[in-house]
């Protein structure tokens, strides 16, 4: 199994804001919905699809365990406790969604009890987030690397994390993009404007072809159905070698999320 590459994300959105932007997305054809149990809106992604009446088995769901959640017999019961709140009796893909501040908790105890829900039946699919080389070389001792099937990470234009996704694909792992249009600030660069302009294209449905082209998978959010409807597009543009090389030349190391006390020491 693999991720599909074109999903909706819903990180900052909460109550009305995001049972909306869920529905919305439903009906314009999104079918896979990112969430996370810190994001506090499982409950209303849950309505939201639940309202939407579209079968489960064509739906794919993802949300992430938090780190307060990783000791021995805590995890398990709160991705049971986000099932319920998600209305779902499973969940397509279950990722850790930070590793443990300081390795509080070691990271074979987090990922054993995530490889556990999955022979339960409780996601079909395991993987992680925000984690650097070694730390995913500590899951992958852990699990294996084929039972890790995605790496959440920040990766933009202005981010493009070459380190971790030369490492992931060397492990068949592959990388699902969050914060690719970086809060909207790569959309007011000239050379992705100006390859929007050659496109016929939005600066946004370009760089979310860029990430998809690379083979990662895209998660972007928004409260607005024009961007919605719109960002959908950019899975029809297919960009040239020349403008893929003209946004891999963007790589600036700018980094948006890095929680301190949280964050690990990025490569």
């Amino acid at each position: 199994m693999s991720i599909p590459a074109f999903g909706l994300g819903t990180f900052r959105l909460q109550g009305q804001v995001v049972i909306d932007s869920v529905r919305t997305g439903l009906e314009l054809g999104y079918r896979v919905i990112d969430t996370a149990q810190i994001y506090e809106n499982e409950a209303d992604v849950g309505q939201a699809i639940a309202d939407s009446g579209i079968p489960r088995d064509e739906l794919f769901i993802t949300s992430k365990i938090w780190i307060a959640n990783f000791a021995e017999g805590q995890l398990i019961p709160s991705l049971k406790d986000s099932l319920r709140k998600l209305k779902t009796d499973y969940l397509d893909l279950t990722l850790i969604h930070w590793p443990s501040p300081e390795d509080q908790v070691p990271v074979a105890e987090f990922m054993g009890q995530l490889l556990e829900a999955k022979h339960l039946g409780l996601t079909r699919q395991i993987g992680i987030s925000n984690f650097t080389v070694d730390l995913m070389k500590q899951a992958i001792a852990a699990v294996g690397a084929e039972n890790i099937a995605t790496h959440q990470i920040e990766l933009h234009p202005y981010l493009q994390n070459r380190t971790v996704v030369d490492f992931a694909k060397s492990q068949g792992i592959q990388i699902t993009s969050y914060m690719t249009l970086a809060y909207g600030e790569v959309l007011k660069d000239p050379i992705i404007q100006q390859i929007a302009e050659r496109h016929q294209a939005t600066p946004a449905q370009v760089t979310l072809a860029w990430a998809m082209q690379l083979g990662y998978a895209v998660i972007p959010s928004s409260t607005q159905r024009a961007n919605l409807q719109s960002n959908l597009k950019a899975l029809e543009l297919i960009l040239s070698e020349a403008d893929m090389a003209q946004i891999a030349g963007l790589e600036r190391g700018h980094r948006l999320t890095s929680p301190k006390g949280i964050a690990p020491n990025w490569d």
